[in-house]
């Protein structure tokens, strides 16, 4: 069954809600002992500053390059541990730098900062998107506490993931030089602790986020429509939507195939020790690089359009309710499905205050 929602109305167990709760209590606690262990990283990294010096390797002439491009590397340039006959000077590394420097940072740095540009030319511009209507006051339930819950988390840990991996691929051409390097290395080793230890647990909550959300995103003939409108921007009214329009369901594929290659390629990088060989690790990153700086580009967008960009729709995530004008502007089918069900505010307060918990949304079958 969805969690989002069932069809017969009626009160939300107490177990879903007591779920919400400990979902929060099992992310408060990872925190403090990704924290923990962020400190300690840091603190261990900062006891012999002069480690890396003295195990670091001499520099490569061309001409030992040229040798381990051929393959006539001698004993000297060859792991020799478990037998291994890998090269310890590995050319592919050369390949994956190169790929990483000269195109996944420029375009990735080009798509997240043109895509703010973008944002803030079409909010000077055309502005927030308002209500047609008054609003009525009367409320329609959308999204239960379960949801609303597991969506904060995921989205709080992605605003995190993104903002670490920033800093890794960006953030030594920008901090170090204000700050310096006692403050960077602070900064660099805490964003890669945090990265490392988030990750898998945003990859598992978003996964199940998304098995959650699967019947409401499935696409509808009507979704198409909506894209030639371009979601209410071009020709007059408003496109037909069902309980998510078509913006939302792409959204949501795109997390649901970029978003789980981003998770995949993050695990074979954050667990090496399932026999990935350096080449494989290398493509890991690439991969994981161009998914998420992509990734990241398209949540502003939808972090503005559900925020400030569109009147009444962050309303739905922060309280579960949304007014009637604008379940009708906005998801017309879904509106007439549930209308019977609007309830006015002061029958939702009283129903708050006297912890009858909350209804089922209904939804379009």
């Amino acid at each position: 069954m969805n969690l989002l929602t069932v069809q017969a109305p009626g009160r939300v167990p107490h177990s879903g809600r007591g779920l919400a709760l400990g979902i929060w209590r099992f992310m408060l606690v990872a925190l403090v002992l990704v924290l923990s262990l962020g400190f300690t990283h840091v603190a261990v990294a900062q006891a012999d500053p002069d480690r890396e010096m003295t195990t670091a390797a001499p520099g490569i002439t061309a001409d030992q390059w040229r040798q381990v491009r051929s393959g006539e590397t001698g004993p000297n340039y060859r792991d020799s541990r478990a037998d291994s006959n890998y090269n310890l000077i590995n050319s592919s590394g050369e390949t994956w730098r190169q790929i990483r420097n000269r195109w996944v940072s420029p375009f990735g740095l080009i798509a997240v900062f043109g895509m703010v540009a973008i944002i803030t030319l079409f909010y000077l511009i055309i502005g927030r998107k308002k209500l047609g209507e008054p609003r009525t006051g009367r409320k329609l339930f959308r999204w239960s506490l379960l949801i609303r819950s597991l969506h904060w988390t995921v989205a709080t840990l992605f605003i995190t993931l993104a903002l670490t991996g920033l800093n890794l691929l960006f953030g030594k051409f920008v901090f170090r030089g204000l700050f310096g390097d006692a403050v960077w290395g602070w900064m660099i080793s805490a964003s890669k602790v945090l990265h490392n230890y988030l990750g898998p647990i945003f990859g598992v909550l978003l996964v199940i986020l998304l098995i959650s959300l699967i019947k409401d995103n499935i696409p509808k003939k009507h979704d198409l429509q909506w894209f030639k409108k371009g979601g209410g921007l071009v020709g007059k009214g408003h496109p037909d939507a069902g309980f998510a329009n078509g913006g939302e369901k792409a959204w949501y594929w795109l997390l649901a195939t970029a978003g789980i290659v981003v998770i995949a390629s993050g695990f074979v990088l954050d667990f090496p020790n399932y026999g990935q060989s350096r080449d494989t690790m290398q493509w890991a990153n690439i991969i994981h690089a161009v998914g998420a700086l992509g990734l990241t580009a398209v949540a502003l967008g939808h972090i503005y359009i559900g925020t400030v960009g569109t009147e009444g729709s962050l309303e739905a995530m922060t309280t579960g309710y949304v007014d009637e004008t604008w379940a009708k502007e906005h998801h017309n089918l879904w509106y007439e499905e549930v209308k019977d069900q609007a309830i006015s505010e002061e029958e939702l307060a009283a129903r708050k205050a006297g912890g009858s918990g909350e209804p089922s949304a209904a939804k379009p079958s």
